[in-house]
């Protein structure tokens, strides 16, 4: 089957990333497989990717986390008014079940209840967060514009997915079929049950960013939200995206480690070529349990409560922190650069990081 890297000479990708992409190219019904610059192994499957298969659906290929994306939004706080560390003082609890009415505020967006709603508003372990940032550079101010974007506010961006909603809906279906594929016939089920899932993971992503800003004074507008865990039906097949971003949807944030600059961006060209997707965030260097080696004997802890660039992380968990590391990731200006270089995207504007806010104890 075809396969597609989007990646300049100069740019590395792990082998065992290869390996997993040529893997699931080989799949039933596999029209072709696309890797994103920020391309790096999973579980079985690489992230950092899009599958299209054609009249087969493969709940592995989404994971765990259906409906894991970003979201966007401008809040009424003035860059020239931050208050860094009384807002750090103030950003707790996020962590726990929100004491709101849960159910209400899923009927409000179309959503049914479950029995793992107890976790909406909460923003997760591994890779996820919700971040304040400021505007650092405009390099297309027309598109900043057209988002109704303002220099001089500040910006939260949120990434989270399903929580445990998700884990359940490919449970379901691994418990049965293990891995394997579902036909026209069969994927019924598990449409929906994902497609629920999507929904849930978007007011989840909306509640968190509520909580946030009711904990420092602010409100909000949302100017984006994206899935890029998540299979969906088009002309040419069914395009699953591993970690990857919708480039059919307008413009896309994509995060460098949280000590570095996130990049507002304008997809480009018909899409094809990369699979209708652009790279979601910087993509891991090293695994997590290499990174704590790595990171450990290297940084003390205080080190890396506050990053090269000024920026306070809140991340109360020791490993985490390790894991999380900004020496874990691939450089995101490489990244956002093979993205630019293949003529699948342009720079909007880069977003600098003020609070990354993890984990309390």
């Amino acid at each position: 089957m075809p396969i597609r890297t989007i990646t300049t000479a100069q740019s590395w990708i792990e082998g065992e990333a290869l390996r997993q992409l040529e893997l699931t190219a080989a799949l039933p019904g596999m029209l072709f497989a696309v890797g994103l610059p920020d391309l790096h192994p999973g579980r079985g499957t690489p992230v950092g990717a899009a599958f299209l298969a054609r009249d087969i659906v493969y709940p592995y290929l989404v994971g765990n986390d259906v409906g894991c994306g970003m979201g966007l939004w401008q809040t009424d706080l003035l860059r020239r008014k931050s208050k860094r560390d009384r807002w750090v003082d103030k950003l707790h609890g996020l962590e726990r079940p929100w004491d709101g009415d849960g159910s209400a505020l899923l009927a409000e967006a179309g959503v049914a209840p479950t029995g793992l709603d107890e976790a909406l508003g909460t923003i997760g372990g591994g890779n996820h967060f919700a971040e304040l940032q400021s505007v650092e550079d405009v390099l297309d101010s027309a598109a900043f514009a057209l988002l109704g974007l303002e220099e001089d506010r500040l910006q939260l961006l949120v990434h989270s997915g399903s929580r445990g909603l998700g884990e359940s809906v490919l449970r379901r279906h691994t418990d049965q079929r293990g891995a394997d594929g579902l036909g026209p016939d069969e994927m019924g089920t598990y449409l929906g049950q994902h497609d629920h899932a999507v929904k849930w993971a978007v007011v989840n992503r909306a509640l968190i960013a509520r909580r946030f800003m009711e904990c420092i004074g602010a409100t909000g507008e949302r100017k984006l939200d994206l899935t890029h865990n998540n299979v969906v039906r088009r002309p040419e097949g069914w395009l699953h995206r591993k970690g990857a971003a919708p480039s059919d949807q307008g413009p896309v944030v994509i995060p460098g480690s949280r000590g570095a600059l996130s990049y507002l961006v304008l997809p480009r060209g018909d899409g094809e070529k990369n699979g209708w997707s652009l790279a979601h965030g910087a993509g891991r260097k090293y695994s997590r349990h290499d990174a704590r080696e790595r990171v450990k004997d290297k940084f003390r802890l205080e080190q890396l409560v506050q990053t090269e660039l000024g920026s306070a992380v809140i991340c109360e968990d020791r490993d985490l922190l390790y894991e999380e590391a900004p020496s874990a990731y691939k450089k995101i200006d490489a990244v956002v650069g093979d993205l630019v270089a293949a003529g699948v995207a342009t720079v909007i504007a880069t977003l600098k990081p003020i609070i990354t806010y993890k984990v309390r104890s």
